[in-house]
């Protein structure tokens, strides 16, 4: 455990960030297991609609650094690419 008294705040707040980094990466993959279900169970009109409330909040996990560019890119394109495939 940390002695300095800077180094003990520090610690509590990487704690405090990684919980809150925790819960929206979680958040990130609800969205994106919506979308899923929808595609699973061969609803188009749900799969769009979970797919366009979904692609805001992986591209704002982008911007605060809980995802990399390109994996949300990936995310979003075989999202996509499953409900175009369901016609």
């Amino acid at each position: 455990m940390a002695n300095i008294a800077s180094a003990r705040k520090r610690a509590r707040q990487a704690e405090h960030r990684r919980q809150h980094n925790a819960s929206q990466r979680s958040h990130v993959r609800t969205m994106i297991k919506k979308v899923l279900g929808a595609i699973k169970a061969g609803d188009q009109e749900a799969a769009r609609k979970a797919y366009k409330d979904a692609v805001p909040v992986i591209d704002k996990s982008v911007g605060k650094g809980i995802m990399p560019a390109n994996k949300a890119a990936r995310h979003k394109s075989r999202l996509n690419n499953h409900i175009r495939g369901m016609e």
